[in-house]
């Protein structure tokens, strides 16, 4: 869809005012539905920039005259970008993150930026910050769209125009809205993109990807943003390869990892993601069983203790005095400090900051984070000893089609946290994984996970292109 949109607008067969003009009308028809954009790009002034370009025959770039949203964590230059938390609100970056300048580079349209749970403390996109309105499932108003790139996901699939999400994972922020909303979302490896301009939530764990409505626009988005950046110096130093790869099973060992259809996965999941196995097994690819005990029975607890004491040290820096929210500069430090953060954070954000606080302190690091930390080396261990066995690993996205929101308020947070399941420990040990649409249950789609080894992202899309064949 993308590829063909660009060689007609670098031909001058579309005029791209007038459709950025459209685009724009239905995106904020769209938004103003379903609450999926937090601040909009001056798009229709772009656009003009890139119709002089046509007139001049100097039209350029594999995004020409693509619409991009951004996930409100990813810097814009001159646009706001609050991680949809009230504490950043009025913050205009005066840069652009990295990503964000490669998409620019190759011709694109920023739209705007898209909502979230708030700094991505959240599975279902309902812990958007004060002031922001949860985001509505584009199938379902009464239910979640997933998080926390939510609003993404919601945009993709909801969107007419020719247009591609970024997005970012942290404990599977991609896979999961991807899997409640019916569209492709693609997490890579940790360090395959540049992290400079992500406003963060966990260091180590962080990770910038992409949304579509089908694997190719999503591949090619990937492979623009990818590759070594001299601003993050976890970017890895490896040569990006072709993502435009064709779907082949053929010989391939799939791994079916046995904890990921046991008992609370939905059986209507559990099925679909069996038939689509099925499929791959009759184009050639070869099933194999394994367990992958240690990462489902720890995967959570390391997840979310390293996560949380991340962005306890991440988010100490909004005090109030640098920049986003703030408040008279009355009493002490600590008083005003306490003042402007309880005033702007909201009660997820909050529960975080402390348990993480608490997880970090002196006295108590060793028993939590040093033990999460010595937890995920064994898991990637483990992960290594699999990949021995077989080239992808296949599991549902999700354990549930998307729920209701009266179902998430009676969901504990303990609840709440364990739905990621399935999404925690391909993060936790950096690997890249693809969610794909597989079927539906109800009228509600439900979502399939390929996982690949480091930086094997090409793998896990050849694979994902085979199942959609």
């Amino acid at each position: 869809m993308i590829t063909k949109f660009v060689k007609e607008a670098q031909a001058g067969k579309i005029n791209l005012v007038e459709h950025t003009e459209k685009a724009l009308e239905e995106a904020e028809k769209i938004s103003k539905e379903y609450r999926y954009v937090t601040a909009w790009a001056d798009a229709v002034e772009r656009a003009k920039e890139l119709q002089e370009q046509v007139t001049k025959g100097t039209a350029h770039g594999r995004l020409f005259g693509v619409l991009i949203s951004v996930k409100d964590n990813i810097c814009v230059k001159d646009v706001e970008s609050t991680a949809s938390s009230a504490i950043l609100k009025t913050y205009k970056p005066v840069f652009n993150a990295t990503v964000i300048q490669k998409c620019l580079n190759e011709g694109a349209i920023i739209l705007g930026k898209t909502v979230q749970d708030e700094f991505g403390f959240g599975g279902f996109a309902v812990n958007t910050g004060k002031g922001y309105e949860k985001p509505l499932n584009p199938f379902d108003k009464k239910r979640a769209t997933g998080g926390s790139s939510g609003g993404a996901a919601g945009l993709t699939k909801k969107a007419t125009f020719p247009h591609i999400a970024l997005a970012e994972s942290t404990g599977g922020s991609i896979a999961d809205p991807a899997s409640f909303c019916g569209v492709v979302g693609i997490c890579p490896t940790y360090g395959r993109v540049s992290r400079y301009g992500l406003i963060d939530y966990a260091n180590s764990l962080d990770k910038i990807g992409t949304m579509a409505l089908d694997i190719d626009d999503a591949a090619l988005l990937l492979e623009i943003i990818s590759g070594k950046d001299a601003h993050d110096s976890t970017s890895a130093e490896l040569p990006v390869p072709s993502l435009d790869t064709a779907g082949a099973v053929n010989g391939l060992k799939i791994g079916i990892v046995k904890e990921a259809f046991a008992e609370g996965v939905d059986n209507n999941v559990r099925k679909s993601v069996m038939e689509a196995i099925y499929k791959l097994e009759q184009k050639g690819a070869r099933r194999i069983e394994l367990s992958l005990p240690l990462s489902m029975k720890y995967g959570l607890a390391a997840y979310y203790t390293l996560a949380m004491t991340e962005a306890s040290t991440n988010l100490a820096r909004y005090c109030g005095l640098r920049y986003g929210a703030t408040d008279q500069l009355t009493g002490t430090y600590n008083e005003f400090f306490s003042r402007v953060r309880t005033n702007n954070f909201g009660e997820e954000a909050k529960r975080r900051l402390l348990l993480g606080t608490f997880a970090r302190m002196a006295g108590y690091r060793d028993a939590f984070y040093t033990k999460a930390a010595q937890v995920r080396t064994k898991m990637l261990q483990e992960y290594a000893a699999a990949f021995k066995q077989v080239d992808v690993l296949i599991t549902p996205t999700m354990p549930i089609v998307a729920p209701t929101f009266d179902e998430i308020k009676k969901l504990t947070p303990l609840q709440n946290y364990a739905m990621d399941i399935l999404t925690v420990s391909p993060n936790l040990a950096g690997l890249p994984h693809i969610s794909i649409p597989c079927g539906e249950s109800n009228g509600l789609p439900i979502g399939l996970m390929v996982t690949g080894p480091h930086f094997a992202e090409q793998k896990i899309i050849q694979v994902a292109k085979a199942h959609g064949k």
